[in-house]
């Protein structure tokens, strides 16, 4: 903003008079806000203003306050000095709420997560929990909320066991699918059927769909033997091996199903029914029922030839 330093007394210049002569004098004014700043430094230059005491003391140990906060951020410790501050201020994380989990305890959580007891709730991120959570091997998803000032909320939907699978000396818990799930420590899952040998993991869906429909058959089955990952062995509590084609397992087991209900043919004195070829059954006997059998042929043979002596 700049304005006419008036020269002239009882006459009012005119537009002409004023640049007609190319020597008007032009004085810079500051704007109001900046006026009182402006007067302050010049009178601060002039030495017309006492500075406080320890004004000096101040302004050096800002300086080094300044210089030691710019070490903090570029070293990458800013995180942890606010951690650590809001940690001191209340903030540190004290529970850890958990729903909707059955198999996953909260302090596998809380182990999970590194938490120590100073760990400040502000500087946690929520998507680094949830990611650290999801890393836990029941966990199939997770929501994670802050509840201030110390407490992290916890919902949990967790992953289903569907069987048990044997490859080699191994025993895994498996979901549906055949996606591992866990090592087997302990017998509390000993009620799920069991799947042995290689691709039996991945198969075992499609096999247990097949016999779904006779139930009773499948509540005698101890175990699914995968055989060179192309087809089933099924091995009953009587120790009866049922040997499945590797097509059309559905025909065969229906096949069976009704040898079963005519003749009662899985409750005998038997080791093994081969179905593997469609237009025939091979059933294997015992070796007790191998001894019954040529016993009752010798028998036989001794009682035709004293009948053929008598005539």
């Amino acid at each position: 903003m700049y304005a006419l330093k008036n020269t002239l007394v009882g006459k009012k210049r005119t537009a002409e008079d004023r640049f007609s002569s190319g020597s008007a004098d032009f004085v810079a004014v500051l704007p109001r806000v900046l006026r009182r700043p402006a007067l302050f430094l010049n009178a601060l230059m002039e030495g017309r203003v006492a500075l406080p005491r320890h004004l000096g003391a101040f302004a050096v140990a800002g300086l080094f306050g300044l210089t030691g906060l710019y070490g903090v951020v570029q070293g990458g410790h800013l995180r942890a000095l606010t951690e650590d501050t809001t940690s001191m201020v209340g903030f540190a994380i004290d529970r850890i709420d958990v729903a909707g989990n059955v198999e996953t305890s909260p302090i596998s959580i809380v182990q999970q997560l590194g938490l120590d007891g100073h760990t400040s709730l502000i500087t946690m991120d929520v998507d680094d929990v949830r990611r650290m959570i999801m890393a836990l091997p029941w966990v199939a998803s997770a929501d994670v909320r802050k509840v201030y000032p110390d407490v992290i909320d916890v919902r949990l939907t967790e992953r289903q066991a569907f069987g048990i699978w044997q490859h080699g000396q191994a025993l895994s818990l498996i979901e549906k699918n055949g996606a591992v799930i866990s090592p087997l420590t302990n017998d509390k899952f000993n009620h799920l059927p069991l799947f042995v040998g290689f691709g039996a993991d991945t198969h075992a869906e499609t096999l247990l769909a097949a016999i779904d429909s006779w139930p009773q058959l499948r509540s005698r089955i101890k175990a699914y033997i995968r055989v060179a990952d192309r087809r089933w062995d099924v091995r009953l509590d009587n120790g009866v091996t049922v040997r499945l084609p590797e097509h059309n397992m559905q025909a065969a087991i229906a096949k069976l199903r009704k040898y079963d209900d005519q003749q009662d043919l899985l409750e005998r004195d038997i080791v093994s029914v081969d179905l593997r070829l469609s237009d025939r059954v091979t059933v294997g006997l015992s070796d007790e029922a191998v001894l019954r059998r040529a016993a009752a042929l010798k028998e036989r043979d001794t009682m035709l030839k004293s009948q053929e002596r008598n005539s």
